[in-house]
């Protein structure tokens, strides 16, 4: 009875550990994936910035104002 207690137990803890390390990977893999899309939101940012600043100088241009 001892030795399937114990086996128990220690089947209860492996299993605990390993659901830990697979939390812990997906709690990685979130992250990674959280901060991919925080670099594509700036990145697409930038780049609405940049064609912003070239209507304006293109509107600048086609009237005058940038003489």
């Amino acid at each position: 009875m001892a030795d399937n207690t114990q086996k128990m137990s220690f089947q209860a803890g492996e299993a605990k550990g390993q659901a830990q390390e697979k939390a812990s990977t997906l709690m990685d893999r979130a992250g990674n994936a959280a901060q991919s899309a925080k670099e594509s939101v700036q990145e697409a940012g930038q780049q609405v910035m940049s064609t912003a600043q070239g209507a304006v100088e293109g509107v600048k241009n086609a009237t005058g104002m940038n003489k």
